[in-house]
């Protein structure tokens, strides 16, 4: 199973510098999303190894890309884990099978 974080660069510096693990995880998701400005909107992607996608576009902007029909629990887990990915926040791997992959 893959999580894809597409960030080349982490905008964590530029954005949020005192952006922390126990604020990552402790906020609600959606007061996370527009405190960072990261869209949230759900993948046409339906295969079930896929996680989500964190896409940074040239401008900046960020892009978190869910799938549909998946728990709350593993929606909000992946959700958070692919933003510290994003902004360079260090969290524990998650345990296999999952992975991530940058582009």
């Amino acid at each position: 199973m893959s999580l894809l974080a597409d960030t080349p660069t982490a905008p964590a510096a530029c954005v949020t510098p005192d952006l922390t693990a126990e604020w990552l995880m402790a906020a609600p998701l959606e007061v996370l999303l527009v405190d960072l400005g990261v869209e949230l909107f759900d993948s046409k992607i339906t295969d079930r190894t896929f996680f989500g996608a964190v896409v940074q576009y040239a401008d900046g902007r960020l892009s978190l890309s869910m799938p549909v029909g998946r728990s709350e629990f593993e929606h909000d887990t992946v959700a958070r884990y692919l933003l510290a990915q994003a902004f360079g926040v260090g969290l524990p791997p998650l345990p296999e099978p999952f992975e991530t992959t940058e582009f």
